[in-house]
């Protein structure tokens, strides 16, 4: 049995796109491998908080020296992190919002990016500690950000989640990205493409 972490990050409901095909994906997989255990995190609807100064203080300080308030200031933290670390793989929808992620999205990494939890400092320096997980994470653009594309420099979406994922360990990432969904004809046609990746996406997974 696998199991995985569904987040969905956009704060729409059904006129978001990254939901649609994120369940289109999840749903997919459950139809042809119904014994897997599926954790849904709807961070678009239920944020989590922003990491603040307390958070900070204990996180970068030893757990035996944590006073109350900084053993809780930690505690959504702590489960978000159990929850991440629990899951094999995970299927993230995540719109871009003025060439990069919600904030929503954000909020959520910073509260599971963190030191001897998911990454590790040692005398070689950084180390992810996520290790042997896949992700698919399946994208939602107004414009075309392909690569070929005039816009492709603006795209700081793919290239943070690949970055920050990768410090923590996690760089098996297939990525699924819906272009130009405010483009009329061209929405279509991206949205076709994007569901015809999915359902390869399925079947290699």
């Amino acid at each position: 049995m696998v199991n995985i972490l569904h987040i969905d990050s956009s704060p729409r409901g059904e006129r978001s796109h990254s939901r649609e095909l994120s369940k289109e994906f999840v749903s997919g997989w459950r139809a042809a491998h119904p014994e897997d255990a599926i954790v849904y995190r709807d961070l678009g609807h239920y944020p989590v908080p922003h990491v603040d100064e307390t958070w900070i203080a204990a996180a970068f300080s030893p757990p035996e020296t944590h006073t109350p308030e900084l053993t809780e200031a930690l505690r959504i933290s702590d489960q978000l992190i159990d929850e991440f670390l629990a899951a094999d793989r995970y299927v993230f929808g995540v719109p871009m919002y003025n060439f990069n992620i919600p904030s929503t999205f954000k909020a959520y990494i910073d509260q599971i990016v963190r030191a001897n939890r998911t990454f590790a400092v040692d005398a070689q320096g950084f180390r992810g500690l996520v290790e042997g997980k896949k992700a698919v994470i399946i994208t939602a653009r107004g414009g075309d950000f392909s690569p070929t594309s005039p816009a492709a420099p603006y795209d700081f979406q793919e290239p943070y989640l690949r970055t920050i994922f990768g410090f923590i360990g996690l760089t098996d990432i297939q990525f699924i990205n819906a272009n130009s969904l405010n483009a009329g004809d061209a929405r279509t046609q991206s949205l076709l493409e994007a569901r015809a990746a999915i359902q390869d996406a399925i079947a290699q997974w």
